[in-house]
C-alpha cells in the first residue's frame, strides 16, 4: 500500500506534464455533444476557449450599404426588382462583361463591398486599385481584374449547381478571402521525388502538413481534389490484408498504399472543419453509407463540387497568374493555387458558423437569366 501511493502520485504527474507539454492534449472543461446512436461515441467535441480564440476569424464583416436600406430606399436590385426605368450597369459604365445585367445600384454596392472582402485599403491592398487602374475603370489589363471576373463565374457555379452541398447559405467572396487578396488555405500539387529506401517525398520521408502532421501522404489533394481517383480504404475480415492489398465493402481490391492516401485526406477534412471521424461516420461501421449520418453526403458533393471548380475554374487560369502568384519551392513549379476544404471552412464545419451572408447579396446567388454558358460565349 504504502509503494502504490507514490507510484499513483509519480503516474498522474507524467500524465499532467505530458498534458501540458506534448500537442493534443485539451485540459478541462471540454464540451461534448452527442450526435448519433448511443453508444457508438458519435459526439462532436469542442474545447470551450479554442471556439473562443477563433470566433472573431468566424465573424461577419461590416455590410458597407446594409440591404435592409437598400431595400427601405426602394432601389431596383437584380433578379425581383428591375423596371424599365432601372438603370443596367452594363449600359451605364465601360466594358462591364459579366455583372452588366446588375442595377448600378447594385453593381456599386458590390463593388464597394468586394473591396473590404478582398482588398481592403485599410489593410494595405489598394482597395479598387487591386483590380483596377483608378485612372480608367473599364481598363482590365490587370490580372486581378481578369481573375475575378472567373471567380464571380464560380460563385454562381457554387450557389446555383451545388446546393447539395452549400445548401441555400451559399457562398460569397468573403467565404473564402477573409479580407485577403489570396484566401489563406490554399494548395499546390507537391513535388514528389524518386522512391528510395524510406519512399519518396509523396510518402513517409516528410511530415504530411496535409496529414496533420502525420507519416501520411503529403499531397492527397492532387489524386482527389485535382484527378478523378477513387477513394478507397481496406475493410477486411482479418486484421491486415494478405500481401498488402485487401478488399473494400465494394469488394474492390485496395492496397495498404491506397488506404494511406484516402486517410490522409480523411485527416485534412477532419481538420479543416475542426470535426472528429464520427462526424461524418458511424463508428460502428465506418463505410456504411445506411448508417452514415448526413453529413457523409454532404462532403461527398463537397469533394465532387471542390474537385470540379480547380479542374474548371482554378487550374485553367495559370497562364493569367504572375509568377509570383504561381508555385515555387516544394511544388511543382508554375502550377496554379487551388482550393480545399480548409479554404472555405476555416476549423468549422460550418463556413462563417453557418451565417447566411448571401441573403444580402442576391446578385451572387445566380448567374444572369441568358445563363454561364452566354457570358462564356
Amino acid at each position: 500500500m504504502k509503494l502504490g501511493i507514490p507510484l499513483l502520485v509519480g503516474a498522474v504527474g507524467l500524465v499532467t506534464v505530458a498534458m501540458l507539454t506534448t500537442a493534443g492534449w485539451d485540459r478541462p472543461p471540454i464540451t461534448a455533444e452527442q450526435h448519433g446512436f448511443r453508444g457508438v461515441a458519435m459526439e462532436l467535441v469542442h474545447n470551450p476557449r479554442t471556439v473562443a480564440r477563433e470566433a472573431p476569424r468566424h465573424a461577419l464583416p461590416e455590410e458597407l450599404f446594409p440591404w435592409e436600406e437598400f431595400l427601405e430606399f426602394g432601389l431596383p436590385y437584380y433578379p425581383d426588382n428591375v423596371d424599365e426605368f432601372a438603370i443596367l450597369a452594363g449600359d451605364f459604365y465601360e466594358n462591364v462583361q459579366i455583372l452588366g445585367h446588375l442595377t448600378t445600384e447594385q453593381f456599386n454596392r458590390l463593388m464597394d463591398q468586394l473591396t473590404e472582402w478582398v482588398s481592403p485599403e485599410d489593410a494595405g491592398y489598394g482597395g479598387c486599385a487591386y483590380c483596377h487602374d483608378e485612372n480608367n475603370l473599364a481598363d482590365d489589363s490587370m490580372y486581378t481584374h481578369q481573375v475575378s471576373r472567373r471567380m464571380f463565374e464560380m460563385t454562381w457555379t457554387i450557389n446555383m449547381d451545388w446546393q447539395t452541398h452549400v445548401g441555400d447559405t451559399g457562398v460569397t467572396c468573403y467565404t473564402c478571402h477573409r479580407g485577403e487578396p489570396a484566401p489563406e488555405h490554399i494548395w499546390f500539387t507537391a513535388q514528389v521525388g524518386p522512391s528510395g529506401l524510406v519512399g519518396g517525398t509523396g510518402e513517409m520521408s516528410l511530415v504530411s502538413q496535409a496529414g496533420v502532421l502525420s507519416s501520411l501522404p503529403i499531397d492527397p489533394f492532387t489524386p482527389f481534389l485535382l484527378d478523378d481517383n477513387e477513394i478507397r480504404v481496406i475493410q477486411n475480415e482479418n486484421s491486415l490484408p494478405i500481401h498488402g492489398r485487401g478488399r473494400n465493402a465494394d469488394g474492390e481490391y485496395v492496397s495498404i498504399n491506397d488506404t494511406r492516401w484516402t486517410y490522409s485526406l480523411m485527416m485534412h477534412m477532419s481538420d479543416s472543419m475542426g470535426q472528429n471521424c464520427t462526424f461524418c461516420h458511424n463508428s460502428r461501421n465506418f463505410a456504411s453509407w445506411t448508417q452514415a449520418p448526413p453529413q457523409r453526403y454532404t462532403a461527398w458533393y463537397g469533394i465532387r463540387m471542390t474537385r470540379l471548380l480547380n479542374v474548371d475554374y482554378l487550374e485553367p487560369l495559370r497562364p493569367v497568374y504572375p509568377d509570383e502568384r504561381l508555385a515555387e519551392l516544394g511544388s511543382v513549379l508554375g502550377d496554379a493555387p487551388k482550393a480545399n476544404c480548409a479554404t472555405c471552412h476555416y476549423g468549422v464545419n460550418l463556413p462563417l458558423n453557418g451565417a447566411p451572408m448571401l441573403e444580402s447579396f442576391p446578385s451572387l446567388r445566380s448567374a444572369p437569366r441568358d445563363g454561364l454558358q452566354a457570358l462564356a460565349q
